[in-house]
């Protein structure tokens, strides 16, 4: 599809911006990425909580120039609180993906690298169910953060796989950090494997 469609994408990461700016090229050719990177955020939301970093991402998003799409699951929630009004729109990335996993059963594992990320996941998860009963289980990957810090994307990914493929007992994983994406590839279990990016940014163009 082509669109001219501009986007804001407010990341925690560095790493991301080649990854949603490969993603635009291969699926919505013509869009317009505008990329804000403030690593801070996550760090100071991992140490004192998500609300801690409001401030600061209110005046992010005000800096934003259209709809912004926020690429980190541990302050989209506070991002989507303080959309600043009509034709601001503030989406977080991994919204599209917990709607599609309450459709896809009622038993939900979520996976992450780090753990502040766990209680928005699951919050998120609980509106999307919108009352429909669903078992939510957590599970924090062990030493996959220290890979991903340390640049070892490839042990990182593996970490994160090989949890994927441990879960029994569930309809559909979640991969909670939109940085887990590409280790839904190297998952081999019948189990369906959850990631945000490419949902995430779909819906963020979609008009």
């Amino acid at each position: 599809m082509v669109t001219g469609r501009s986007l804001t994408l407010l990341h925690t990461s560095p790493v991301h911006v080649p990854v949603f700016d490969a993603l635009r090229d291969r699926n919505h050719p013509g869009a317009v990425l505008r990329h804000l990177v403030v690593p801070e955020l996550l760090e100071r939301a991992r140490t004192h909580g998500p609300a801690s970093v409001a401030a600061d991402v209110r005046d992010a998003l005000a800096g934003a120039d259209g709809p912004v799409l926020v690429t980190c699951s541990t302050i989209g929630a506070v991002a989507e609180d303080l959309a600043p009004g009509p034709g601001r729109s503030v989406l977080r990335v991994d919204r599209p993906m917990a709607a599609e996993a309450v459709r896809t059963g009622p038993r939900i594992v979520v996976l992450a690298a780090v753990e502040s990320t766990l209680g928005p996941t699951v919050e998120l998860l609980e509106q999307e169910a919108a009352g429909r009963a669903v078992s939510i289980r957590t599970h924090l990957v062990a030493g996959a953060w220290e890979r991903f810090a340390a640049g070892d994307t490839a042990g990182y990914l593996t970490r994160v796989a090989r949890a994927a493929e441990a879960v029994e007992g569930a309809d559909v994983i979640v991969l909670a950090q939109a940085s887990m994406a590409d280790a839904a590839d190297l998952v081999s279990t019948a189990v369906p494997v959850l990631a945000s990016l490419a949902t995430g940014l779909a819906a963020a163009l979609r008009p």
